[in-house]
């Protein structure tokens, strides 16, 4: 039993499903389980269900409910279109007339997204002529935005649901150009970006060399390192195309996303975890991480942290340290976005060794 793709025309007519925009069915099309249980077996009894969203799609069902009536369900038809064992008729018992396939899905996972998607849909303004395309932003269309590791797992799995609404609506839309400099090395960072449409390029100048670091795309976020920092911008972002851009406002990411999102533990707390099973990760530079780093803790410079963690696993805690706190809280910050398991060790080398000096 693996996940596998589905038809997304047999998703859009399952409910509540059939509501979600035709982006977020292709991605749960290949996030769902098929599940095949044999004649005169009771699918129910003999897989742990718990936590999911199962629908009958093909074969005969027949459900026996606690006030005593029953039903007969035939696939992808009626009330099978709904999920089982759902709403106010509780299920007691089911049992396969014929073989039977059922389709799952993680309930707590469509829950988030069926959130988001609802808020994010665009409010439809017009203008004196008409409708006016400029006017609203489909958030839904954001596909790394809204994908579902990064609703459930990412930037945006840590904003309280009450905080949504504001989030979108404190982003401010604006057209670029091919060519234009959005952010410039060296200056002092404003605002966090999100690209709706187009693509852009990240430089930096390293002894009067121009570097390229990543190309970037629709649904890609940058301009964040220098806000969770508070330092200068490390690098220069380059329009590639024309494009459309969504920015917020220093202070608007910082209590809205930066905050909700920062996991933050004490030297005590980390050195327990990593002893467990957790990981540490150095962010300084090379040089700096030969002198003094951890022992076993994986090297992972912030400019190359993009590139890096390829390799991480999203299912280890990693304890991110550099040497104040500065460079790992915009590290842990990056790597939350894509949906691994950050956590900010307070006050970098410089608070454990402060710490060891008052022992002494």
């Amino acid at each position: 039993m693996t996940a596998q793709a589905v038809s997304v025309d047999l998703l859009a007519r399952l409910q509540p499903l059939k509501e979600l925009a035709l982006d977020r069915l292709k991605e749960l099309s290949r996030l769902c389980y098929q599940e095949r249980v044999g004649r005169g077996l009771d699918p129910f009894r003999i897989k742990g269900w718990d936590g999911q969203m199962v629908y009958l799609t093909r074969g005969e069902l027949k459900l026996d409910l606690a006030d005593g009536s029953s039903t007969l369900l035939v696939g992808a038809s009626g009330d099978a279109l709904r999920p089982l064992g759902k709403g106010s008729q509780i299920l007691v018992s089911s049992k396969a007339i014929t073989d039977v396939e059922l389709l799952r899905f993680d309930e707590d996972m469509l829950d988030i997204m069926m959130t988001w998607d609802q808020l994010a849909a665009p409010e439809t303004k017009k203008g004196s002529d008409g409708f006016d395309p400029d006017a609203t932003t489909d958030w839904r269309s954001m596909s790394g935005m809204f994908a579902a590791r990064s609703l459930t797992q990412g930037a945006f799995s840590a904003l309280p649901t009450a905080n949504i609404d504001t989030l979108l609506d404190r982003f401010e839309r604006i057209k670029v150009k091919r060519g234009e400099v959005v952010i410039r090395q060296g200056e002092a960072g404003d605002y966090y970006y999100l690209i709706e449409a187009g693509r852009s390029v990240v430089t930096r100048d390293v002894a009067g060399t121009k570097v390229e670091l990543a190309e970037l795309k629709a649904g890609d976020a940058f301009g964040e390192e220098a806000l969770v920092s508070d330092t200068t911008r490390n690098a220069t972002v380059t329009m590639k195309t024309d494009g459309a851009l969504l920015r917020l406002k220093k202070e608007d990411f910082i209590d809205l996303l930066r905050e909700p999102l920062l996991q933050r533990v004490s030297w005590a707390e980390a050195e327990k975890c990593v002893a467990a099973s957790g990981k540490w990760i150095d962010v300084r530079y090379s040089a700096e991480y030969q002198c003094d780093g951890l022992a076993g803790a994986l090297n992972m410079p912030v400019n190359e942290l993009r590139q890096a963690a390829i390799g991480l696993d999203t299912k280890t805690d990693y304890f991110v340290y550099c040497q104040s706190g500065r460079r790992s809280s915009a590290a842990a910050f990056i790597l939350s976005q894509r949906g691994f398991r950050a956590h900010v060790v307070e006050g970098g080398l410089r608070a454990r060794q402060a710490a060891v000096e008052q022992v002494k």
